[in-house]
């Protein structure tokens, strides 16, 4: 059964309103209301800033690319390390949303977006999210530049996300 959330800082968003995507770049030309499904929820579980690098092993990965994460790992999240400790202490807010207006937008990145204005089912409040990650058998790994990684991957046949990069280190 599909699930979907939209998660924040945040503590007491009662409606979430259709709003123009920040950037031309997320393929949509009118205001939605976003939304993440649960199995890729582990990608958001991080400050909203955090830059973030998400990978995944599909049925078609190569071994070589299958050695970019760690023996028996299925999925990873790698942040820069200058990160950590605002991950660490970051109370976020894990809304259920209802589904019935939402289609999907991306399906290898979870987006399913609304044009209708989405009220809330469940706030859930995660205290502990880079425990809940680590519960959820994700490799977190903490580096201290993304740029290396994010070059392996975008060039592998793993799944993969570049989330928030304008806000890593460069070169």
């Amino acid at each position: 059964m599909l699930q979907l959330f939209h998660v924040s800082e945040q503590p007491a968003i009662s409606r979430f309103e259709p709003r123009y995507p920040p950037s031309s770049r997320a393929g949509v030309q009118k205001p939605v209301v976003w939304a993440v499904d649960a199995e890729h929820l582990c990608h958001y579980l991080l400050p909203r800033d955090c830059p973030r690098i998400c990978a995944s092993i599909l049925p078609g990965t190569l071994p070589e690319h299958r050695a970019l994460l760690s023996p028996g790992s299925a999925r990873l999240v790698a942040i820069e390390s200058r990160w950590f400790e605002a991950a660490q202490q970051q109370t976020l807010y894990l809304y259920h949303l209802p589904t019935a207006s939402f289609r999907c937008h991306d399906a290898s990145a979870g987006y399913y977006i609304s044009t209708a204005a989405v009220v809330p089912m469940i706030r859930e409040v995660e205290i502990q999210p880079l425990q809940r990650l680590m519960d959820a058998q994700v490799e977190l790994r903490i580096l201290h530049r993304l740029q290396p990684l994010q070059d392996q991957v975008v060039n592998s046949t793993l799944a993969f996300s570049c989330i928030r990069m304008r806000n890593a280190l460069c070169d």
